[in-house]
């Protein structure tokens, strides 16, 4: 059925990086989780009014929650899509995480509401009337759950959405409550036990706890994750393929939301080499980049002295002081300027995100330790962190 639904509603479905293409997908995906929801909620909410069950009845305000995410979802994908303009060069992509924060925020709100309730259900119980109808409503609802979990993880994985995935996932998670509230009801009947009340709190608790996770998942964005390492792969063989490029460091990847990506590498050439034949392998890579993976890529060429006996000499020596201090240490744009009373050894080294000496301390040492090696050494570092690996 998803793949009838792609075919009808989604022109040119296949070609997923068109951004056009990707917000046909949000819409479609927000339209269905609207229809089944809307409709969820309201056979929920009848059947638990006429028999008397909260259970019930949060679980079918628990679809409403689920139907203005889907709506919500809809205006994401549709702002999202907004072209760059003066303020946003960077284009408006990260609109689907904040949506996602927006619905996380009113699931909240409304899990304490239901909570409440399903509390004073505990205090003051009413019995509760057990019927195949309300059996049968739920188990349709489960049903349509795990269509809508199995539909939303495909268009999730699709078009790449941490969106719509989580959508999936609250799918998943609405057939886990369900499936609780109908076997309370069922033990509710055969045995006269009455836990409507601790049932309904126990989805409700669910409710808030959803809420909680889909807030981390969408701050995380905002506030800036490490890369995905397959990608940080993927554009490290493709630059490394190309003959001429010695090495690379100082890769750092910036998402501005889903296909918004934005990268930047520093990639070493000989600098004996023609100095416009390596610009052109520069822009070479480039482009292929941004054909391949999407990405708007930025490459700096860094010339380095390959070959020379001193400077291989002095190189190890800074690669052997490194290994002493911490395995975990690497160094790049390494060059030395020797003089008349001393050499300085001029590189940068990368340090882990956390990393338990300073750089005060760091840079102490390694001069200390170069020193070892021969006195008239001196060292000028610069400490980078590891943007990609933490």
């Amino acid at each position: 059925m998803t793949g009838l639904l792609i075919r009808l509603f989604i022109k040119d479905y296949e070609n997923t990086s068109d951004p056009k293409v990707r917000e046909a997908y949000g819409k479609m995906s927000g339209a269905a989780g609207i229809a089944s929801n809307v409709l969820l909620s309201v056979i929920k909410v009848i059947i638990g009014v006429l028999f008397g069950s909260i259970a019930v009845i949060a679980d079918g305000i628990n679809n409403i929650t689920d139907a203005g995410s889907s709506v919500i979802t809809l205006i994401g994908f549709k702002l999202a899509g907004l072209p760059e303009d003066k303020d946003h060069p960077y284009g408006h992509a990260r609109y689907e995480y904040i949506t996602g924060m927006i619905v996380s925020f009113i699931i909240i709100l409304l899990g304490i509401q239901l909570f409440k309730e399903s509390v004073l259900k505990i205090i003051d119980p009413d019995p509760v009337s057990f019927s195949p109808l309300t059996a049968a409503v739920l188990i349709l609802a489960i049903l349509i759950k795990l269509w809508q979990m199995m539909f939303y993880r495909h268009i999730g994985n699709l078009i790449s959405s941490a969106t719509i995935i989580a959508v999936s996932k609250d799918s998943r998670n609405d057939i886990l409550s369900t499936s609780v509230v109908l076997i309370g009801l069922i033990i509710g009947a055969v045995s006269g036990i009455q836990l409507d009340g601790i049932l309904g709190s126990l989805v409700a608790a669910f409710i808030i706890f959803s809420g909680i996770q889909l807030i981390r998942e969408t701050v995380s964005p905002l506030l800036g994750e490490a890369p995905d390492p397959e990608l940080v792969n993927q554009i490290e063989k493709l630059v490394m393929s190309y003959e001429g490029v010695l090495g690379i460091h100082d890769l750092v990847v910036h998402e501005y939301g889903p296909g918004k990506i934005f990268a930047s590498v520093h990639a070493e050439v000989d600098s004996k080499a023609d100095v416009m034949a390596s610009h052109d392998l520069i822009d070479c890579i480039e482009r292929e980049i941004n054909s391949k993976l999407g990405i708007h890529f930025v490459i700096h060429m860094d010339p380095i002295v390959v070959d020379d006996p001193v400077v291989d000499g002095y190189r190890k020596i800074v690669k052997n002081t490194l290994k002493s201090i911490d395995p975990v240490l690497k160094f790049h744009d390494f060059r030395c300027v020797p003089g008349p009373t001393h050499t300085n050894l001029i590189f940068d080294v990368v340090v882990p995100i956390k990393y338990e000496l300073t750089q005060e301390e760091l840079t102490e040492r390694i001069e200390k330790t170069v020193k070892e090696f021969d006195e008239n050494l001196y060292t000028v570092v610069t400490i980078d962190k590891d943007y990609i690996n933490g």
